[in-house]
């Protein structure tokens, strides 16, 4: 596990896209898994800037990590009113940058049946040939995706229940803006199962700001738990990145943050 601390938010996402962007150059088709949230549009705002520049991702693949259930895209809506993932990743990145629609793959919130689409979103992963780079943030508890504590390490994709935790975490950061309660906003989500991010060939994990040092120190240095669903990465067995804030990496204590700055 390589871990990276960099001075500043900006200078982080910069060397996160500079990995995803190394990663096509290497392999134009390759497939790369996206998350949500904060912390990557930093990265995506980077990689729309190389795009800008003439850096192409017309054959790049991706698959979303996550979705809430019962929910779409619906462009009619103004963008904070509508909390789907799916329109989280066509305003921060797709819109703006030359990847083909039938290339990026969201999960389904509004699938009939939820079951059988988690089951064909595995087997579309696994006929793309695995994800080549999986890009992830870390939850305040510590969960990699919608994979709340007690999630084993072996599941794959499924509809999750939300936990208390992550429903304010969510509320406060999106829903509460959009004049949504707390009982309107979603309360499953279908997510990748740990055992499928453990799957990708390289993972690139992010996290920024003084409130993720405690849950970094956690999932890099504490017991690895499922109660930690990150601290999986531990266990992981190829090609790990950690990408850090000065912040974010305050807590560590094995590993010593001054000697793994650049």
């Amino acid at each position: 596990m390589d871990i990276v601390i960099k001075e500043t938010y900006l200078e982080m996402s910069k060397y996160a896209a500079s990995i995803v962007a190394e990663t096509i150059i290497k392999k134009p088709d390759c497939v790369i898994g996206l998350a949500t949230g904060s912390t990557p549009i930093g990265t995506y705002r980077e990689l729309i800037r190389l795009h800008r520049e003439g850096f192409d991702f017309s054959r790049v693949r991706t698959f979303n990590l996550d979705e809430y259930l019962g929910v779409g895209m619906d462009l009619s809506k103004p963008y904070h009113m509508d909390q789907s993932y799916a329109r989280f990743m066509y305003e921060e990145l797709f819109r703006h940058i030359n990847i083909k629609p039938e290339n990026v793959h969201v999960p389904d919130g509004l699938a009939k049946d939820p079951e059988s689409f988690c089951r064909a979103y595995e087997e579309k992963i696994a006929k793309a040939g695995g994800i080549d780079l999986q890009l992830l943030g870390i939850g305040m508890d510590g969960h990699w995706a919608f994979n709340e504590p007690g999630s084993s390490f072996n599941s794959r994709t499924r509809v999750e229940k939300l936990t208390k935790q992550t429903l304010n975490d969510n509320y406060e950061a999106f829903y509460k803006k959009a004049g949504i309660s707390r009982e309107e906003m979603p309360h499953y989500a279908i997510t990748m199962g740990i055992g499928t991010i453990l799957e990708a060939k390289a993972i690139l994990m992010m996290a920024n700001g003084s409130k993720k040092a405690e849950i970094i120190a956690k999932a890099l240095e504490g017991p690895v738990t499922n109660e930690v669903t990150a601290s999986a990465i531990q266990i992981y067995q190829g090609e790990a990145t950690v990408v850090l804030d000065r912040e974010a990496a305050a807590g560590l204590k094995q590993l010593a943050p001054s000697s793994h700055c650049t």
